[in-house]
């Protein structure tokens, strides 16, 4: 998907994400359409709170537990906590993916259906699993649904490069983030790739140049 429009609309609603978009370049936000939907779900409980080199090794043997794929719900509850642990899963974590796997082997969290439920009844379903909070949801719907209007206004990258991108004295709070970026609808999912960029490239210091 080209993102022409939304990048044409953020550069004629905002002035100061018009600078940031100069300021990182072409959009290259991409959804992960690969795997499953409760693949992807579990991939962001195993990487929850963890970097990316530790979090990539305990979901690489996660998914050694299953041939290298991510099992399908009714495999994971059959699945020892002892070979979870040895995974390197957490108790907690596998309390999580334990919660996740069983409501959706239920249907009262209906992932297979996710895509006909508008934003908010997304993140409501998803935010039943243990968990999963609003954060998670919100990057499930941007990521994997590829849903072009989520803001995740409690992600700190997101506080961070709105603190940048406006010259802020401290990071943005969630208010701030929900009022400076309202103008950026319906195409809040793309400025947050920018902000993201925006703070990875430590660009900052372009805006106004």
């Amino acid at each position: 998907m080209h993102y022409e429009e939304a990048v044409s609309h953020l550069r004629a609603a905002d002035p100061v994400m018009r600078a940031v978009v100069d300021a990182v370049g072409p959009c290259a936000f991409a959804p992960r359409a690969e795997g499953t939907h409760f693949g992807a779900v579990c991939r962001s409980i195993v990487y929850q709170q963890l970097s990316g080199k530790a979090a990539g090794t305990i979901h690489r043997r996660f998914h050694a537990l299953y041939g290298d794929r991510a099992p399908e719900p009714r495999e994971l509850l059959d699945t020892s906590d002892a070979r979870l642990r040895e995974a390197g899963l957490s108790r907690q974590k596998i309390g999580y993916l334990r919660d996740l796997a069983a409501r959706v082997a239920a249907r009262d969290v209906p992932l297979d259906d996710v895509d006909a439920l508008d934003d908010d009844a997304a993140i409501a379903a998803l935010t039943r699993v243990k968990g999963v909070g609003r954060w998670t949801a919100q990057i499930f719907l941007m990521f994997r649904l590829g849903r072009p209007d989520l803001l995740p206004e409690l992600d700190l990258g997101i506080q961070r490069g709105v603190q940048l991108a406006y010259g802020l004295p401290a990071l943005a709070t969630p208010r701030e983030v929900a009022a400076l970026g309202a103008p950026w609808a319906p195409w809040r999912t793309v400025a947050s790739w920018y902000l993201w960029r925006l703070v990875d490239g430590e660009n900052g210091g372009q805006l106004g140049d």
